[in-house]
């Protein structure tokens, strides 16, 4: 996984390049009609219900657009909210609040939305010691984001990116001439370069399972499309030689029953990429 240095880069880049696309050579709605020195309130409501996540990213805006912004937050990031609930009081030049707004609405209404997700994904596995991760199925552009609310949600984070971890999937598989290869030529790869990287296999079959586990150094099985019988199976068959992650279409529906077959991990791209925005608003008080 990458670092925490590494990852406030990452949120320090989504925050420049967010104002960049957004406010450019200026704000001239702001500009037009509202003093330099006037000063301002506004509340963040919610309009909807679920997991509030965000807060700590939206205090980050405010500070890198004006450092003289004054937040007071009423509630913390990973709290359930319902409709008419404040989350926050920001206080400060009008002009900061509004150029400010829309980046602060977007990521938080995003990242509400997968923190709730992840919760009831969270909360039906609870019991069965398997763990929910993402995926790298995101929005370009705001994958820091996008993981960041997931752990809010109370999930985890499978790799950050292509090169925090090796991953070998059914192209890498078949483009390196098998299981084998693939994972002969990666130990090489990782011992020519120094590099420390912990290794997934994805396996599309019991017979690939068997394969992969004649090989040393596999952190992690992918047991990828398989029925709940096969997933039992092969579950048993890896033991405790490596750990299990279950991917490929699992759902609210699907969840549980893969859990119960005894897996480490499930892994789900509906956390990132299947969402409805929380509906939230920033609202100016008078």
């Amino acid at each position: 996984m990458i670092s925490e240095e590494q990852f406030h880069k990452e949120i320090e880049l989504i925050i420049a390049n967010a104002i960049r696309e957004d406010v450019g050579d200026g704000d001239h709605s702001s500009l037009a009609c509202i003093p330099k020195d006037a000063m301002g309130k506004a509340k963040l409501l919610v309009k909807d219900q679920g997991v509030i996540a965000g807060v700590a990213f939206a205090k980050q805006v405010f500070s890198h657009i004006d450092k003289d912004m004054k937040v007071e937050t009423r509630i913390e990031d990973g709290a359930q909210v319902k409709y008419g609930d404040i989350v926050f009081y920001v206080e400060g030049a009008s002009q900061s609040i509004l150029k400010a707004e829309r980046l602060v609405l977007n990521a938080m209404q995003r990242m509400s939305a997968i923190a709730t997700k992840t919760k009831t994904f969270v909360d039906l596995l609870e019991g069965t010691g398997t763990k929910i991760l993402d995926t790298r199925k995101t929005t370009p552009g705001i994958r820091a984001l996008e993981k960041w609310a997931v752990k809010i949600g109370g999930g985890e984070n499978h790799r950050f990116a292509l090169y925090d971890m090796i991953m070998l999937k059914d192209n890498h598989i078949d483009f390196a001439g098998g299981i084998t290869k693939a994972i002969h030529k990666t130990k090489d790869y990782l011992k020519a370069t120094g590099r420390d990287l912990k290794i997934i296999v994805e396996a599309r079959s019991l017979d690939e399972i068997k394969e992969i586990l004649q090989a040393e150094g596999v952190y992690r099985i992918l047991i990828d499309n398989f029925n709940y019988e096969d997933t039992r199976t092969a579950v048993k068959l890896i033991g405790d030689t490596c750990l299990t992650e279950s991917s490929g279409g699992i759902n609210e529906k699907t969840l549980r029953l893969y859990a119960e077959c005894g897996v480490d991990y499930i892994s789900s791209g509906a956390l990132t990429h299947s969402v409805y925005n929380m509906d939230l608003s920033l609202k100016a008080v008078e």
